[in-house]
């Protein structure tokens, strides 16, 4: 086991009959990371997750949590995780605070987070005294992030921790994770929503159809593929742009092109060079152009003509520093780093 991975993966596999729902997955999770775990619905994602809360058995391979194997050693391998448990399986005759009691009764620690977090998220006293059944689905999501990391847990494992949250309390969410892996805290967290990967999230890994097709960093996916450009010319568009090597011209209107570049965008800056430009704007690398692409039928190979990614060859990052530990196991957050000043509405 390597003495930064906070989670590993064996070769894990789950199989119900002849469906294979994960198949001979490998992820190491440094500590200290926020960890992007992404695909869409039916890629493998809550599956995995199951694997390494210890709830199903792998059908091959094995998980580990702080060295421990998730399934025959279990109570250990959790004993410091922050789960995040589904909004739906919330107690609704409960009231909020029994709840929020109750989750901190079963992890054994103080909830030392749980009015930081509280305030964060918009969740007031007198919505804590009623029954979680009055509870819009948006805010008993946001009772089920406050029980699952009220205790300051060395690793959060959240199932699509955004769900149902408007946007403020979206990036009130997105200011805690970024507090917490401030503070040295491991973040893995699954998700369809891109755009908060790629805000929060240092690694990144791809599951399609229950196979891992890549584990990068978000800046080594960024440069591994495409990006959008606009260019103006100033008088015509010039004969010879569209055999540009890594260049396709997607739009076309007057002297007015849109154009996609494949990785090395040197080709055609020296083509631009030679000819009177107007306008370029010249668009970093999209991580949802980058997703989709794992996604596409036809995705070229790593030496085919279009110059991408082969996407069943994962790419391990080295030397991928964990962030330092601010404020040590327990206690409150630093006020100026609480994201608490940004309210959002309820749903």
């Amino acid at each position: 086991m390597e003495d930064d991975a906070v989670i590993r993966t064996a070769n894990l596999t789950k199989r119900y009959g002849r469906f294979t729902a994960l198949d001979h997955v490998n992820l190491t999770v440094p500590r200290g990371t926020t960890y992007g775990f992404l695909g869409p619905n039916g890629a493998g994602k809550t599956t995995t997750i199951r694997l390494l809360m210890g709830f199903i058995r792998p059908t091959a391979g094995a998980a580990f949590i702080f060295g421990h194997d998730t399934w025959r050693d279990g109570v250990a391998a959790r004993r410091d995780v922050g789960y995040l448990v589904p909004a739906d399986s919330l107690y609704p005759e409960m009231s909020g605070e029994a709840q929020l009691e109750f989750a901190a009764r079963l992890t054994g620690r103080e909830p030392v987070l749980r009015r930081w977090l509280l305030d964060a998220l918009d969740l007031s006293d007198e919505t804590l005294k009623r029954r979680l059944g009055s509870y819009s689905r948006g805010m008993r999501q946001k009772l089920a992030l406050v029980a699952a990391l009220q205790h300051d847990p060395s690793l959060l494992i959240l199932d699509e921790p955004t769900e149902s949250l408007d946007p403020l309390v979206q990036h009130a969410f997105e200011e805690i994770i970024t507090t917490l892996r401030q503070r040295g805290r491991t973040i893995f967290m699954s998700s369809h929503n891109l755009d908060e990967v790629e805000r929060t999230c240092e690694l990144v890994a791809v599951v399609r159809d229950g196979r891992l097709v890549v584990e990068a960093t978000v800046e080594e996916l960024q440069r591994l593929h495409r990006r959008r450009a606009e260019v103006v010319f100033r008088d015509r568009v010039p004969e010879g742009i569209d055999r540009v090597p890594g260049v396709r011209v997607t739009a076309h209107e007057g002297t007015h092109l849109t154009l996609v570049v494949e990785r090395d965008v040197n080709p055609l800056l020296q083509f631009l060079a030679a000819h009177p430009v107007e306008e370029l704007i010249l668009r970093p690398p999209d991580l949802d152009d980058i997703f989709l692409g794992f996604y596409a039928h036809d995705l070229p190979s790593r030496n085919g003509p279009d110059g991408g990614i082969t996407p069943t060859m994962p790419l391990t990052p080295a030397g991928l520093a964990s962030a330092t530990n601010g404020a040590g196991q327990g206690g409150e957050p630093p006020s100026h780093l609480a994201p608490g000043s940004r309210r959002g509405t309820e749903r």
